[in-house]
């Protein structure tokens, strides 16, 4: 084959450092939109990046050109450096040091995106906790979950 073809979709999960609850309506909406700008940024178009106080997900494409690892500091980094500058409330604002990230079929692309966009409802019911960790298990991911939350 005389080139590099690619197409592959990643649901990215992380939270706020100890899950404390900073992702709220005053930085939400701008927070997400700057994470969908820091993956276009990377050629990782933003297919939907939403999720719920002391969380976030994002659906993108993940390019070839950069790893999983560099993609995530690069969010991780640029976002948290932003966020600091929204207020008092938020300069001791940092993210977990892990990450979730996990492959989508394209065919998945709108049951995912819509997912995301209903954070709110789903967790009225759910903690973040027990939301990664039914992801850990769908995916068959080993984890020990002594390491998991730190």
């Amino acid at each position: 084959m005389g080139q590099s073809l690619s197409k592959v979709y990643v649901h990215i999960i992380f939270s706020v450092k100890n899950r404390v609850n900073l992702i709220d309506s005053n930085i939400e909406s701008e927070l997400f939109n700057y994470i969908g700008g820091i993956c276009k940024g990377l050629n990782c178009n933003p297919v939907r990046v939403g999720g719920f106080k002391n969380h976030v997900h994002i659906l993108c494409h993940f390019s070839k050109k950069i790893t999983q690892s560099k993609l995530l500091e690069e969010i991780k980094k640029n976002s948290s450096i932003w966020i600091k500058t929204k207020g008092a409330k938020y300069q001791k604002f940092y993210w977990q040091n892990g990450y979730a990230i996990f492959s989508v079929n394209p065919s998945q692309l709108d049951v995912v995106s819509a997912y995301i966009q209903n954070q709110k409802e789903h967790h009225g019911g759910e903690s973040f906790q027990d939301e990664l960790l039914t992801f850990l298990k769908n995916y068959k991911v080993d984890y020990d979950e002594r390491y998991l939350w730190d």
